[in-house]
């Protein structure tokens, strides 16, 4: 009978049949011709009543093929895509509609009512404009924001391992169809309800569905019923259900029901979420603009009664009272803060960092410390094996990566070798002549092969003329058993009959194996060093098994040590035979130490200097790492990482205040659990500090819950450790880190930018109007030039300066303090400060020109100078440190082009006739324009001198950021 083909992380492995805590559907029609049948049932409810290869044959698939892609597009156009409905989204019409019910617009709708009433159309004509540019701009923003996050949330499209055409294959989760066979492996997330056919060691994480909070243990046996009742969906053990997770172990199903059809789909409405929660700094801005508009509403309405006891035509004043209504409250922030939002998190997901939470930009802003996993995210993860201590020998491998060409020799002072190695294999080689062994050489001392062979047999990676597939440290030690001479058949020859899973905690796997001939397993493992020395008895050498003494341990420890003080990860293999039939963990005991092979990953090429500039930028990088002390200590040294080495065992032994009390001075955490990680996490936030943490495993998610940023890995996450993350790497790159924390200091920087630049103007607009009406002076705008000042504020350079690139000093400052108001005591007196230099020149305009001509002409001027005022004050916010004139200033090509725009406009509104009747104003000549352009820059000026000033009485930002 043909071996049904299953996989975790390679695509061939031979089918694994029952052993203890192993299930495994025993495939009586993988020779069988395909089913010539009609399109099955989109759902088998009973599926979990039934043997698996009773459903596969209801579904028309064999198991060892999968469906054909033919069958797989009928079924998918029969019974439409794998996903869960979503709530109807309101049409765009109505949403446009939705505009119009802001209290403002009623305020706007009430004012070209009343503007109507008595005769002013003109100004009833330009309100209606103006409401509908208001909506419009409000609509556009909200559309574009989310259009930005619909991209992030396309990125992160699931995916799942399926068998089709007799071939494995990563399609969309949205395209499975029932029938197909899907591969699961620890941390993946279930993509639809499927019958399990093979379960090795599995269990699933179903909360979600049945409320149950341990993992349910999984087996391939159908699930008796009592009756005619269903069984409930927790008792269904031969089944796995869409949007849970495995745990644990690795799977194959045949998928009975996707979409609405499955499970969850039944109880779809309730698990439906709505729209994400507004983040806290969403949260202090909206705040923040209500009491603004108490505020600017209580001295509006002061405004309006000075005016009246001063005899204004209640017409123009109720008008103007409006307009300043509108050019003072600061309803454009939250729009443009969301969208400001949703493009800096979308161009962070450009640059590889998708974040998943718009809160955690915020965050990123604030990082203090990042933990940061080594193997993958601060090294390259392409191994190579370079040393190998095999039957108490050291040898040194030639070659490169994972092409299998390369030697494996003994290693002594003519091959570089410190002499300390050679004397621990001196007594097994004494009287052994050197030898090379080529790659494949099937002659190869038979006790080199037998030392690498569990590394060969215990090992889901596989080799093929395309390159490697699996996990990229089983594929080092695949590519070193190929060049030791191990045939590339063996596999075949001894099929793999059960297996104990890689463990983080438990640090090891071992697989069985059964000889045909006389039925004895065969145990082979692999993992640390240590850990399987727990587990042996005895030690391989050239003279064959003898017993593990103390002085033999001693030699291999050594060895270890030695392998991970060059910078070299360090694994273990070990062997056993038992007779026992279906053996289980507890048969891994009674080992032989057979090989140590010692693997280099390289650092990134880009890590270190990732990493100085983090420390530059007063976040500290701390390394947490499963590997050997000595080979964590080497690669942190080499990188820049600084500070102790402390273990997982001396970690366990600290009490929470002795770690807390030392944690800040620790710079690598080694041979670390999962569990460790929280631990760690709670020690830095007890003191104050804020964590991004990394993690890709399944049992990294509490780690990455626990931490205020939670990183996962997209490349070698696990679907549980995505979910559970605030940020996904979609590189699997440390230097992506330190680029999302310039990114979200970057983004936080452009909404202070923004925010000062609004809330000046609103400033601005308010003490020129009320400083006029106290001097008894004629208002210097009118309404309608008042509301052109405030689509400029709320329109596209308030926009274009929400994506300013990062400016040069984003890291060169230390992270802001967590729970800093965006509106602290030094940027609201730059606020003030601003809103007062534009208040006095658009007054000193207005006066002077009243003086030299006619009134018209003053009005006009003061309206000009208030408009160029925000194209000057747009480059004043931008920034709080170093000077205001500079090149910097030219980096943003798209506040340029909407600072020309609306300088365009102005001219326009000025000088063309038609306009001139809309904005009440008259031509001006070049040189009135050019009085009204230097005051202007008075705005920039004085901002100019007040930094270069400060700069010169030694009070730089950084230092007064926390004041």
């Amino acid at each position: 009978m043909p071996e049904q083909q299953s996989t975790a992380r390679n695509d061939n492995r031979p089918q694994q049949r029952s052993t203890a805590g192993s299930h495994t559907l025993s495939e009586q029609q993988a020779t069988a011709a395909h089913h010539a049948l009609p399109v099955p049932a989109p759902r088998q409810p009973d599926a979990y009543r039934r043997d698996a290869a009773e459903v596969a044959d209801l579904l028309a698939v064999v198991p060892a093929t999968g469906l054909s892609t033919a069958d797989a597009e009928q079924r998918a156009a029969a019974w439409g895509a794998n996903e869960l409905a979503e709530p109807v989204r309101r049409p765009q019409w109505l949403r446009l509609l939705d505009q119009f019910r802001s209290w403002l617009i009623g305020i706007l709708l009430a004012a070209a009512v009343v503007a109507g009433i008595i005769g002013e159309i003109k100004d009833a004509l330009v309100i209606t404009v103006v409401l509908f540019i208001n909506a419009t701009i409000g609509y556009l923003q909200e559309r574009r924001a989310e259009r930005s996050l619909e991209a992030l949330r396309q990125m992160l499209v699931p995916t799942a391992r399926v068998r089709r055409d007799g071939q494995v294959t990563e399609i969309p989760a949205g395209t499975l169809v029932p029938g197909d066979i899907v591969l699961l492996e620890a941390g993946d997330r279930v993509p639809a309800d499927g019958r399990l056919m093979v379960a090795e060691s599995v269990e699933a994480a179903e909360a979600a569905l049945t409320g149950e909070s341990q993992p349910v243990a999984k087996t391939t046996l159908p699930t008796a019923a009592d009756g005619v009742e269903p069984v409930p969906v927790a008792e269904r053990t031969g089944m796995l259900f869409m949007n849970t997770a495995l745990t644990r172990g690795r799977a194959e199903m045949i998928v009975t029901a996707t979409g609405m059809r499955t499970e969850v789909g039944a109880i779809a409405e309730a698990l439906r979420t709505g729209t994400e929660p507004p983040s806290p700094l969403q949260v202090q801005m909206d705040s923040l603009g209500r009491r603004l508009a108490l505020v600017s509403g209580i001295v509006v309405a002061a405004y309006a009664l000075v005016a009246l006891l001063r005899g204004e035509e209640l017409a123009d004043l109720a008008l103007r009272a409006v307009a300043l209504a509108v050019a003072a409250i600061p309803e454009g922030l939250p729009a443009v803060l969301a969208l400001t939002l949703a493009l800096g998190v979308h161009r962070m997901a450009r640059r590889g960092a998708i974040v998943k939470r718009l809160a955690s930009v915020e965050a990123l802003g604030s990082a203090t410390v990042v933990c940061s996993d080594k193997t993958g995210t601060l090294t390259l993860n392409e191994m190579t094996t370079r040393a190998l201590w095999a039957a108490g020998r050291v040898y040194e491998v030639t070659g490169e990566g994972y092409d299998t060409a390369g030697t494996v020799r003994p290693a002594d002072e003519r091959h570089g070798r410190d002499p300390h190695d050679a004397a621990l294999h001196d007594a097994a080689t004494r009287d052994v002549t050197p030898y090379d062994v080529p790659a494949h050489d099937a002659a190869a001392p038979p006790a080199l092969r037998d030392a690498v062979l569990p590394f060969a047999l215990c090992n889901d990676a596989r080799i093929t003329p395309d390159g490697v597939i699996g996990d990229p440290t089983e594929a080092a030690l695949a590519v070193l058993a190929a060049k030791a001479g191990v045939d590339a058949g063996l596999r075949d020859r001894m099929p793999r009959t059960g297996e104990i899973p890689f463990d983080p905690a438990a640090k090891y796997m071992a697989t069985f194996h059964t000889d045909a001939e006389d039925g004895r397993v065969s145990v082979h493992a692999k993992g640390a060093v240590d850990v399987l020395l727990e587990r042996c008895t005895h030690v391989l050498t050239e003279r064959g098994r003898v017993l593990l003494d103390a002085e033999r341990r001693r030699e291999v420890t050594d060895a270890a040590r030695r392998m991970g003080g060059q910078g070299l990860r360090v694994l273990g293999a070990a062997t056993a035979t038992t007779d026992r039939p279906n053996p289980g963990a507890r048969e891994v005991t009674g080992l032989t130490l057979t090989a140590i092979a010692g693997i280099a990953d390289p650092p990134r090429p880009q890590a270190r200097d990732a990493v100085a500039l983090a420390q530059a930028a007063g976040v500290t990088v701390k390394m947490i790492t499963g590997d050997h002390a000595d080979t964590a200590a080497a690669i942190a040294r080499e990188l820049g990482i600084t500070g102790d080495v402390v273990t997982g065992t001396e970690l366990a032994r600290m009490s929470e205040q002795e770690l807390a009390d030392r944690v800040e001075d620790i710079g690598v955490f080694a041979r670390v659990a999962p569990e460790h990680k929280v631990t760690v996490v709670r020690a830095l936030s007890q003191k104050g500090h804020i964590v991004a943490m990394t993690g890709d495993g399944v049992n990294d998610a509490a780690a990455l819950r626990a931490a205020h940023i939670g990183v996962a890995m997209g490349v070698t996450g696990t679907d549980v450790a995505k979910e559970a993350a605030d940020m996904v790497l979609t590189d699997d790159d440390f230097s992506t880190i330190v680029r999302a924390v310039r990114e979200g200091r970057s983004i936080y920087d452009n909404i202070v930018t923004f925010v000062r630049f609004q809330l000046s103007t609103n400033i601005g607009a308010i003490l020129t109007l009320l400083a006029t009406v106290l001097a008894g002076l004629p208002a210097p705008m009118s309404a309608i030039q008042l509301l052109w000042v405030n689509i400029i504020m709320d329109g596209p350079p308030a926009m274009a300066l929400g994506i300013d690139p990062p400016r040069d000093g984003a890291m060169r400052r230390p992270p802001r303090p967590p729970g800093e108001r965006i509106l602290n005591a030094r940027r609201l007196a730059a606020i003030t400060r601003s809103g007062a230099v534009m208040a006095a020149g658009t007054l000193a305009v207005f006066a002077g020109a009243r003086h030299l001509t006619d009134t018209a002409t003053a009005a006009t001027m003061a309206f000009t100078t208030f408009v160029l005022f925000q194209l000057c004050n747009a480059l004043a916010a931008r920034g709080e440190d170093g000077p205001v004139l500079g090149r910097h200033q030219l980096h943003n090509r798209t506040l340029w082009i909407c600072l020309a725009t609306v300088l365009v406009l102005q001219v326009i509104a000025v000088q063309v006739p038609m306009a001139q009747g809309v904005f009440d104003t008259v031509s001006l000549s070049p040189a009135q324009w050019a009085i009204c352009l230097a005051t202007a820059s008075t705005v920039l000026l004085t901002e100019h001198a007040w930094r270069a000033g400060r700069t010169r009485l030694g009070r730089p930002a950084e230092a007064t950021r926390r004041h």
